[in-house]
């Protein structure tokens, strides 16, 4: 048994990715970010769906469609491949920690 909110480094200098599970079809990670936001320009134009659950801190999604999405504990999203986003902004202040789970449909 493992604990998302164990073994977090106390420095952060990049954003943490870590595989939970994975298969041919689905991919789990955890992400954990204090302060991290992806590049102005830069795209997630990702080939699996992505449902992002918010479990702890704060953030903002922009999408390149013009959505802006502001996240709190308990919030999740459905991210349909091939929609372009980023991270526009996490909480400088506290942990963000976030469960990714990455799918195809069939």
């Amino acid at each position: 048994m493992s604990n998302l909110f164990a073994n977090i480094p106390r420095d952060l200098p990049e954003e943490l990715c870590e595989t939970l599970a994975r298969s041919d079809a689905v991919h789990i990670e955890r992400i954990v970010s204090r302060g991290h936001a992806s590049r102005e320009d830069f795209w997630y134009d990702q080939e699996q769906d992505e449902w992002v659950l918010l479990v702890q801190g704060a953030a903002r999604l922009a999408f390149a469609d013009g959505d802006d999405v502001r996240l709190g504990p308990g919030d999740w999203l459905l991210i349909p491949a091939h929609r372009k986003h980023r991270v526009a902004w996490t909480d400088p202040e506290a942990e963000t920690v976030w469960l990714a789970v990455h799918y195809s449909r069939q």
